[in-house]
């Protein structure tokens, strides 16, 4: 049973012989031996190494050459229902069409990295807050949360191992629109809590971003109309305004924050032949690879928008800004409409 994500590492021959592949097992008593292994796959098959130190948190392997590697459990021995160290990950869904939000609750073991489940859940946004939990394969849990919310399905389910490729929900949390915070708590079948946090529900990052936004914007208006009332100091102050309008947002808002807020409205209006403009501008700009440009290609329509911005975003505040050049280039009209020009 896998127990982990498999790792594709590349590497001359020779120059690494030795990994610490992370594992998510609580080490209170020692493991059973032959518990965790690790599978070796090559073009010749799959084959076992057995580790050669098991710490808090890594299992240590000699490794003769590099492949597909990762962690895996013994099945039999995973019966003893040992413990493990979980996450509980939150993502908050946009409000739909009836202000209604949705929040996904992940329970996931320790060793699965955020970035591959927060890749998936499209704009929703991840709830930073702390996630360490003691969970059990096989054990049933419950989320409750106070105030109530409307809906919470499933009422309980059994905690399995998820290693991807796809990422869905444990539970889905229907929000009312009353309350900012709410108390939430993961607890087992015996009713005892296993989680138990303090959330901030309302006010979220995408929201807040919009809120600069137009707040830089109406701050800019406001300053031209006090420019033309003063003409002694009006040519000094629109030359001022005209300098912060051509970068309404850079000083505040980092540039892959401001594409997670407009991420939306791109994927709904962007039209596919300036789509095609601006993957070739991309790579030109060396944002994206030959490999990215062509899974991008492979798409159609939205899921094309959402492919390319979603991978320029996930590099960072660099490659960020240069889409947002790209775009003023390819799009000038688009750019100004998500006012990114």
């Amino acid at each position: 049973m896998a127990a982990g994500p498999l790792f594709n590492i590349h590497s001359p021959d020779g120059a690494v012989s030795q990994l610490h592949l992370p594992h998510c097992e609580t080490m209170d008593a020692p493991l059973p031996e032959g518990l965790l292994s690790v599978v070796h796959i090559t073009d010749d098959g799959m084959s076992i190494l057995e580790p050669l130190e098991i710490t808090d948190t890594h299992v240590v392997v000699n490794v003769p050459h590099f492949s597909l590697l990762g962690l895996i459990w013994d099945v039999v021995k995973r019966l003893l229902n040992i413990t493990i160290r979980g996450q509980v990950l939150l993502f908050l869904r946009p409000p739909d069409d009836d202000d209604d939000q949705i929040l996904d609750v992940f329970l996931l073991q320790g060793n699965i990295p955020l970035s591959e489940v927060a890749a998936q859940q499209g704009a929703a946004e991840n709830i930073k807050i702390s996630s360490d939990c003691d969970l059990s394969i096989g054990q049933s849990y419950s989320v409750h949360c106070e105030p109530e919310a409307s809906i919470i399905q499933p009422e309980h389910t059994q905690f399995r191992t998820k290693c991807g490729p796809n990422f869905f929900p444990t539970f889905e949390v229907f929000l009312t629109t009353k309350h900012n915070k709410m108390a939430f708590m993961v607890q087992d079948q015996e009713g005892t809590r296993r989680w138990n946090r303090l959330v901030q529900l309302r006010g979220s990052r995408s929201e807040n971003l919009q809120r600069n936004l137009q707040a830089r914007d109406i701050t800019t208006v406001g300053e031209s109309s006090t420019a033309e009332d003063s003409p002694s100091r009006g040519h000094q102050t629109s030359r001022e305004i005209s300098q912060q309008g051509n970068h309404p947002a850079e000083d505040i808002v980092p540039a892959e924050e401001r594409l997670r807020s407009i991420r939306t409205q791109f994927v709904n209006r962007v039209s596919e032949p300036n789509l095609d403009k601006l993957l070739d501008k991309l790579l030109e700009f060396g944002v994206i690879n030959d490999d990215e440009m062509q899974l991008a290609s492979t798409k159609t329509g939205a899921n094309k928008a959402r492919e390319v911005i979603d991978t320029v975003r996930r590099k960072g505040t660099e490659a960020s800004s240069r889409f947002i050049v790209a775009l003023r280039e390819v799009d000038p009209n688009l750019s100004r409409l998500l006012n990114l020009s």
